[in-house]
């Protein structure tokens, strides 16, 4: 499974991992993904996203019927 999210994008970084002695080897950071089904009732199936957990949240239907706080809104 690629570390890429399908939603927000989010893909590896790359740097280095520094041991005591201070010599350094690279290392990777992978983003949080996990793999999310998801109804969707207009198409009577299943979808599997390969989601970062900011992804889900950004995507999980509980999130869109809150109330958006006044200072998301502009006023």
């Amino acid at each position: 499974m690629s570390a890429h999210c399908l939603l927000t994008g989010a893909e590896p970084g790359f740097g280095n991992r520094i041991s005591h002695s201070h010599r350094r080897t690279s290392r990777r950071f992978d983003p949080n993904i996990q793999r999310k089904r998801y109804w969707l009732p207009g198409e009577g199936r299943h979808v599997r996203l390969t989601l970062s957990v900011r992804g889900i949240r950004i995507a999980t239907p509980s999130a869109w019927r809150r109330p958006w706080p006044a200072s998301a809104r502009g006023g």
